[in-house]
């Protein structure tokens, strides 16, 4: 019987899967909802069964499989003992289940199980030093009472400084208009909007303060400033546990490293592979739960 090794990397906006057999061979990658595992196990578990799914059916294979199924799962959320408690206390269809944070199988993958640091700059954000079988880890603690440097930091005190500017305290640019349009300059609509919003509904606004910081907003090039300081001061913080290999990862912190002082940029290195091959390094090795 062909078992295959299967790695989740899972986030407060996405959730991606890859299935690989006993040679290594790719079988299929998918990608489907959020699978932070604070924002509900049932909703996390929905997501990964979706993008494994989806994953199995490019190569041939089918829920029939999952059986066969070892996963390796490298989870935002996975650092709140309940949460992980809860996720792994549901029922699955797997051969086995092993879960950390989406930090350890990004730091994993990042120096191929070499000991090493990374800063995760996503939606939210996280600084993680791998050595010696243990890991340190600076910040992470999820949005909005930390994740400095992730996106949805940015994008709530974006929310912020859109309010201020439709009142007539600082300036409104083209940034600020730009996210006043989104919501039909309706301010209640915000008001409103915000009551539910969730991490990634801030971090949506991301994109649009790096492509105005481009053609100098001046509203957006503040929020990038902001963001590079934050990222920076969890890289010293890495470095300060002995971390000179750190690789950027996420869709802030990789655009983010020409923001960054001369010192820091020095201890940046490339990741040798992404955090999908770091989570599929965790499958079927209990020794990489979290608790």
């Amino acid at each position: 019987m062909t078992l295959y090794q299967v790695g989740i990397d899972g986030g407060g906006t996405s959730c991606r899967a890859r299935i690989r057999d006993e040679q290594n061979n790719l079988i299929g990658e998918a990608k489907s909802g959020s699978a932070n595992i604070m924002l509900g196990a049932e909703i996390a578990m929905a997501s990964i069964i979706e993008a494994i799914t989806q994953a199995a059916k490019q190569g041939g294979l089918s829920k029939d499989n999952f059986a066969q199924m070892h996963v390796g799962l490298a989870l935002a959320g996975a650092e709140h003992k309940n949460s992980w408690l809860a996720f792994m206390a549901q029922p699955h269809p797997f051969a086995s289940l092993v879960l950390n944070t989406d930090a350890y199988g990004a730091c994993l993958g990042a120096h191929n199980g070499d000991d090493g640091a990374i800063m995760i700059g996503g939606t939210g954000s996280c600084g993680i030093f791998l050595q010696s079988g243990q890991q340190h880890v600076v910040g992470g603690r999820e949005f909005p009472i930390s994740d400095q440097g992730g996106g949805a930091v940015m994008g709530l005190r974006l929310i912020q400084q859109v309010l201020l500017a439709y009142d007539g305290i600082v300036e409104k640019t083209p940034l600020a208009e730009h996210v006043l349009n989104h919501f039909n300059n309706d301010v209640d609509a915000i008001v409103e909007w915000s009551k539910g919003a969730i991490p990634k509904d801030y971090g949506q606004f991301s994109p649009a303060i790096f492509e105005h910081a481009f053609n100098g907003d001046a509203l957006a090039i503040s929020m990038l400033k902001q963001t590079a300081a934050d990222i920076e001061m969890f890289l010293i913080a890495l470095n300060n546990k002995g971390a000179t290999r750190i690789c950027l990862m996420g869709s802030i912190a990789e655009r983010i490293q020409d923001w960054l002082s001369p010192p820091a940029q020095q201890w940046i290195v490339k990741p040798q592979f992404d955090a999908i091959e770091g989570a599929i390094m965790m499958a079927g090795s209990a020794e990489h739960n979290l608790y």
